[in-house]
C-alpha cells in the first residue's frame, strides 16, 4: 500500500507538532528514506523551488519543476519527486487544524490551489515573483527556527498572507476553475469530501444528493455550471484513481483491488477500466511500472 507520511514523521527545528518548515535540500536530504517513493501526507503542503530541474508526479499527472516552481498539495494526495539537477528552496506543511484555528471565517479550502482536485496543483512565478515569494518563505521560516512568544499565530499569519499572495498570482493564470458562488463552492467541497468517504461503496448521484440535502437534477446543474462535468463524471475519476494508484504502488491482485473497489467481480472491473482508461489494468500496471525503472 501506499505509505501516508505524518508531520512527526519528520526532524523538527522547534516544538511544533502540526506545522513544520524546512530548507528544502535539507528536507530531502534527511528524509530521503521517505519522500523518494510515492506516498500521500495527512497535512497539507507547499514547496518554493529557487534552483533546480525534474520532473514532480502528482497522481499520474507529471509536471516540470523548474526555478520558480511552488506546488501546493492536499491530504491523500499521491506524489512523487523525480530531480535530474539538485533542487533548493524551501518547504513547509501543516494541518488543517493548525491553519484554521485562528481564524473564524477562514478555510484553508477558500484559497484556489486547495479548493477543488481539478485546479493545478502548482504555479511557476517570474523572476519578479520569485523575490517577494522566496522572502516570505524565509520569513516563515526564520520565524520557526525562534523560539518567541505568540510564535504560532505569528506563524499562522505569516502562511495565511503568503496563501493569499500565491492565489492572486494563481487566479492570474488561464488554466484554474475559479468558482464564483460561494454556494456552489460549498456544495462542491462537500460533495468531494462525500465522495471521497463513500466512492468505493456508493456510486450512484441519487446517494451524494441524499447526502447533501439537493436533487439529483439540481446537482448536476451544480457540477455542469462550474466544473463542466456531471457527479457521475467525477465519481468515476475518484474511483479510477484509487484504481490507478493500488496497481502502481500495491501488489494486490486484480481481484483484490476490484472487491477493494466495491465491484462484484474481477471482469466488469477490467471493463470499467478499459472504457476509461484505454488499456486493462494488466496493462495499465506494466506500463506504469517500466516508466518507475
Amino acid at each position: 500500500m501506499i505509505p501516508v507520511l505524518h508531520i512527526e514523521q519528520f526532524e523538527k527545528a522547534v516544538n511544533l507538532t502540526e506545522v513544520y518548515v524546512n530548507d528544502l535540500a535539507v528536507h530531502l536530504r534527511r528524509n530521503k528514506e521517505l519522500v523518494y517513493t510515492a506516498h500521500k501526507h495527512d497535512f497539507y503542503l507547499c514547496v518554493f523551488f529557487r534552483k533546480g530541474t525534474g520532473v514532480h508526479e502528482i497522481d499520474f499527472n507529471s509536471f516540470p519543476i523548474y526555478p520558480g516552481s511552488v506546488f501546493f498539495l492536499k491530504p491523500g494526495q499521491t506524489h512523487l519527486w523525480k530531480f535530474s539537477e539538485q533542487p533548493e528552496g524551501l518547504i513547509f506543511f501543516h494541518t488543517k487544524e493548525f491553519f484554521e484555528l485562528g481564524f473564524t471565517h477562514i478555510k484553508i479550502e477558500q484559497f484556489p490551489f486547495f479548493s477543488w482536485n481539478g485546479n493545478p496543483p502548482h504555479l511557476h512565478l517570474q523572476k519578479e515573483e520569485m523575490v517577494y515569494v522566496e522572502s516570505s518563505f524565509k520569513n516563515i521560516y526564520e520565524e520557526y527556527l525562534e523560539n518567541r512568544s505568540l510564535k504560532e499565530q505569528k506563524m499562522r499569519s505569516l502562511i495565511h498572507l503568503l496563501y493569499v499572495d500565491l492565489s492572486r498570482l494563481y487566479t492570474s493564470r488561464a488554466d484554474y476553475q475559479l468558482i464564483e458562488s460561494n454556494t456552489y463552492l460549498a456544495t462542491l467541497q462537500k460533495l468531494n469530501e462525500t465522495i471521497q468517504e463513500n466512492f468505493k461503496q456508493q456510486k450512484s448521484v441519487s446517494f451524494y444528493a441524499d447526502q447533501l440535502h439537493i436533487t439529483p437534477k439540481h446537482l448536476n446543474r451544480i457540477t455542469a455550471a462550474t466544473l463542466g462535468k456531471t457527479p457521475s463524471n467525477l465519481i468515476n475519476e475518484r474511483l479510477l484513481l484509487e484504481a490507478k494508484r493500488q496497481l502502481v504502488h500495491s501488489n494486490a491482485t486484480l481481484s483484490a483491488i476490484a472487491t477493494d473497489l466495491g465491484f462484484d467481480d474481477n471482469s466488469y472491473f477490467s471493463k470499467v477500466f478499459v472504457r476509461r482508461v484505454g488499456v486493462t489494468p494488466s496493462a495499465f500496471r506494466k506500463a506504469y511500472k517500466n516508466l518507475l525503472k
